[in-house]
């Protein structure tokens, strides 16, 4: 499958829904993946569209379209072949994308959480959201100085939390290589607040 027929696809399963959660913002529902858990971030106003995970009430890590998961991951995967030595994904979307690109890849993913989740010494970074601060932890010794790391997410929007997982991986001494997002909300600009380069697959 080419990147064309790729992002046709993927995009014929993003369903818009307007007026929800409040009234104003389109909400963005990508019918790829199935989770476990509602996911309750509120966005300020000037954020016009959401991307939301579906829920069912299945315990299984289950994808709807599992091949093309897949297409999309080798997809990414043969972009950063023998490019970077780590895949960090970001909680808790990027937990679903990042583990398979690192698998085709043979590298390692390192889970970038949320506070006070992870044992033993970590690593912290905060950021601002729209609604109260946020912090991003890895544990130490996931990363180390020089490995190229691409770091993985859902969604672009303001770049905050994108930025605070720059931030962290810098701590480490390693050097991010690129952010990559499925989608990324080309009106808020948020590549502008990231030291990196931003490869989306999918722009709004």
């Amino acid at each position: 499958m080419d990147e064309n027929d790729l992002k046709q696809q993927i995009d014929t399963l993003i369903r818009s829904y307007p007026d929800f959660p409040s009234k104003g913002v389109l909400f963005r529902r990508v019918n790829l993946i199935i989770c476990l858990s509602l996911i309750k971030d509120k966005l300020s106003p000037r954020v016009s569209i959401i991307l939301f995970n579906d829920i069912l009430k299945d315990v299984l890590p289950l994808f709807s379209k599992p091949t093309l998961v897949h297409s999309l991951c080798c997809y990414v995967a043969n972009r950063y072949k023998n490019k970077i030595d780590l895949v960090a994904g970001l909680e808790a979307r990027g937990f679903l994308f990042g583990p398979i690109i690192a698998l085709e890849l043979g590298i390692p993913f390192v889970p970038v959480r949320k506070q006070g989740k992870l044992p033993g010494p970590i690593i912290s970074a905060s950021y601002q959201k729209e609604y109260g601060k946020d912090v991003f932890e890895v544990q130490q010794g996931a990363l180390s100085a020089g490995q190229r790391v691409l770091i993985v997410d859902d969604l672009l929007a303001t770049g905050g939390s994108l930025h605070a997982a720059e931030q962290l991986v810098k701590q480490t001494g390693a050097k991010v290589y690129a952010n990559f997002v499925v989608i990324e909300l080309g009106d808020l600009n948020g590549r502008k607040v990231l030291g990196s380069e931003v490869d989306a697959f999918l722009t709004y």
